[in-house]
């Protein structure tokens, strides 16, 4: 149920961000239908430069800051928990380098308003998008597509950072990798049957190159063990039964080819294969174990979870 009163959060994580800061904050707009409350949030993350004082010039009154640079996934995360206590109903996300258009927050929101969905995700429309070499764009869109073959949602741009959330979304994820959260909240609001759905959305010009994607080779390299990661974690016994079953079959193929040169061959020579053989289908038994054993801590951790919710309700 939401409050009588409908208030908006937007959230920016920074990290020397002094110079795109004012032009982000000046394209988000002043009122939204639907919307009684707008407030900013600025998650300054370790920043080296004056951030936090142009925050402060803005105007901007909600303003937390780490230590130290923590990453964007640690920043995202401060940033939800900061908003629920500020009395939430909806948190958008926006990169403070002015990289999506903040006109579009109406538009992000309405499946919101309308209960249509708990979580939506703007579209950049990748083609359109300059900056971006025809390599990228076809990562982007390979990467978005296994996603969505992971998550078991129709999500079209998973790195999309520019999203919104209900409050109870909000509360019901938990961010555990340092790098990105973009792909981590689509797996657990998949997982925790939280509908998410994506939006059309336009982005502006690039104010300085992307700090989070460093080479082509660098994004498919993390992008690549984040989901391995994330599959490990959310589909643990999947996973391992897999492993358990093509080590099992590998195993039962060199033993019949054991067997068939024993027949053959008056039972003389190929030795290695039953070595073998037996290696693997005893890896095989021991990843079934680890199937099991993932299990159970994934339905423990989903205790926790469930533990953990009605503490911040």
């Amino acid at each position: 149920m939401y409050n009588s009163i409908m208030k908006l959060i937007i959230q920016i994580p920074c990290y020397n961000e002094e110079k795109t800061l004012p032009v982000t904050y000046k394209e988000i707009p002043e009122s939204i239908g639907g919307i009684d409350e707008i407030e900013i949030l600025v998650i300054d993350d370790g920043s080296a430069d004056n951030t936090v004082e142009t925050a402060k010039n803005l105007g901007i009154k909600h303003i937390v800051s780490h230590s130290k640079n923590l990453g964007l996934a640690r920043a995202f995360d401060t940033g939800l928990k900061t908003s629920l206590k500020l009395g939430a109903d909806i948190i958008v996300n926006l990169d403070a380098d002015n990289q999506y258009r903040a006109s579009d927050i109406d538009k992000l929101i309405k499946p919101l308003l309308d209960k249509k969905a708990d979580i939506v995700i703007g579209a950049r429309p990748i083609e359109k998008i300059k900056s971006f070499s025809p390599l990228k764009k076809v990562l982007q869109k390979l990467g978005s597509f296994v996603m969505r073959k992971i998550s078991g949602t129709d999500v079209l741009d998973a790195p999309s950072g520019f999203r919104a959330f209900t409050k109870e979304a909000a509360k019901r994820i938990n961010i555990f990798d340092n790098y990105t959260y973009t792909m981590e909240t689509i797996i657990q609001a998949s997982k925790k049957g939280l509908t998410v759905k994506s939006v059309p959305v336009e982005v502006n010009e690039d104010l300085r190159p992307s700090r989070l994607v460093k080479s082509n080779f660098d994004y498919i390299k993390r992008s690549v063990f984040t989901m391995m990661r994330f599959i490990i974690i959310y589909r643990p016994f999947k996973f391992f039964m897999i492993i358990s079953l093509i080590l099992f079959f590998l195993g039962l193929i060199l033993g019949l080819r054991f067997l068939y040169f024993y027949i053959t061959e008056s039972g003389t020579g190929h030795i290695q294969s039953l070595i073998l053989c037996a290696i693997l289908i005893l890896m095989g038994v021991q990843s079934l174990f680890f199937a099991i054993i993932a299990d159970l801590l994934a339905i423990n951790r989903k205790l926790i979870e469930d533990v953990q919710l009605n503490i911040k309700k």
